[in-house]
């Protein structure tokens, strides 16, 4: 592996934790995040730091201050319903043009990416089946035909990554997910356009029971990192 994909990927994985330590508000609102602090907490040179933070920035959960540093941006429940939302609206169009254009190959692709999801489940593995269920939903952006479409979706995506992340940490979520990635399957296979529409925005977004049990995934996580944070700094 040359230096510069090391690199690449030592700044994905450090993004990652720092995705999840703002988000479980390990790091709360208007936390300065700062680049040597960061690099001697990882033991890595604030290179890998300063790309983390700007993938941070695109993905809306840190603002960059010029002479001023990254601080982390706030983010309510509230805003995260709204973002769920359209976010369910653009994987319910997707599904719908996917299900009238998706090529034989790309329904290979599909199916490959739904077992991938099924033996992450079977593992108990909800990182994994995290990182594969983002190989299914890609598998249906690129199946839409719609450049545009796929490259908002991606977008929103991205910047509820950890969120969704958090999401699949609830009990019994990832038996849900799978189940309804079956119907999801289905619906695209049979060329059923409304169904498949139906079946992802009911599996995107976040509303009765299920905003309930986010709320408090979210709220415990917050809570498990502040007790770690009080640890290190006692």
């Amino acid at each position: 592996m040359t230096k510069s994909k090391s690199n690449i990927r030592r700044a994905e994985t450090l993004r990652e934790i720092l995705e999840g330590d703002i988000a479980t508000g390990f790091y709360p609102a208007g936390t300065r995040l700062d680049e040597v602090t960061l690099a001697n907490r990882f033991g890595v040179s604030r290179t890998p730091i300063r790309e983390a933070l700007i993938e941070l920035s695109v993905a809306g959960l840190v603002e960059i201050k010029p002479r001023r540093g990254a601080f982390v941006r706030e983010l309510g429940i509230a805003r995260l319903i709204e973002m769920f939302e359209v976010m369910a609206e653009l994987e319910s169009m997707c599904g719908r043009l996917a299900a009238r254009r998706i090529t034989s190959q790309e329904l290979l692709d599909l199916q490959t990416a739904h077992e991938s999801c099924n033996m992450a489940r079977a593992d108990g593995d909800p990182d994994a089946y995290f990182h594969t269920n983002q190989t299914f939903h890609e598998a249906i952006f690129r199946a839409s035909h719609n450049d545009f479409l796929a490259e908002q979706a991606r977008s929103l995506q991205n910047r509820l990554k950890v969120y969704r992340r958090l999401q699949l940490r609830v009990r019994n979520r990832v038996s849900c997910s799978l189940a309804e990635h079956q119907q999801i399957v289905d619906a695209i296979k049979s060329g059923d356009a409304d169904g498949a529409a139906l079946h992802l925005r009911q599996h995107v977004l976040i509303q009765g029971e299920r905003f309930n049990d986010f709320v408090a995934s979210v709220s415990k996580h917050s809570q498990e990192s502040e007790r770690t944070g009080k640890r290190a700094s006692g």
